[in-house]
């Protein structure tokens, strides 16, 4: 169940801290609608290690279909010689 607090309550901001867990962000409305969210920092760090990988998937990708794919023989055979090195 997500958590959702006025941002009036972070005048007792301990207690909205209180609420925040890993996997369990708090979710701050302004008017009525949702305005921020409070997250933990580990879940913070997650998310941002999720989008770094999502853009060099996608950067991965561009770069295969513009410049051409590499064959699996040809990579394990490139990794093989260099542990022969």
């Amino acid at each position: 169940m997500p958590k959702i607090k006025p941002i009036s309550d972070l005048r007792n901001y301990t207690e909205v801290l209180c609420d925040v867990s890993e996997g369990s962000p708090v979710f701050l409305t302004k008017n009525g609608r949702g305005r921020y969210a409070i997250l933990d920092i580990n879940e913070y760090e997650k998310i941002m290690a999720s989008l770094t990988l999502l853009n060099e998937l996608s950067r991965g990708k561009k770069s295969g279909e513009e410049g051409g794919w590499v064959l699996h023989e040809d990579v394990s055979a490139y990794f093989a010689s260099k542990k022969n090195d």
